[in-house]
């Protein structure tokens, strides 16, 4: 992992699309601001963890329960 020191205002680019400009510093919280293109998706790790989770769980459907949404529930 990359470390890096940043004041803010100052700004950080990843690739020639994605900047991350450091807005505000207080205290132990830091406010980041993101301007990437609309193809790349941006998450707070744990909102991802969230969904990915969701999905796999979405995946992992007992047969019995898939004859109950083919059979309309009966």
């Amino acid at each position: 992992m990359l470390t890096l020191t940043r004041k803010s205002g100052e700004r950080i680019r990843i690739g020639h699309d994605i900047i991350i400009t450091v807005r505000e510093i207080s205290g132990n919280q830091v406010k980041i601001g993101i301007d990437a293109p609309r193809n790349i998706q941006v998450f707070r790790e744990e909102l991802y963890i969230k969904v990915a989770q969701a999905n796999k769980d979405a995946t992992q459907v007992a047969p019995e329960d898939l004859d109950k949404l083919f059979d309309g529930g009966e």
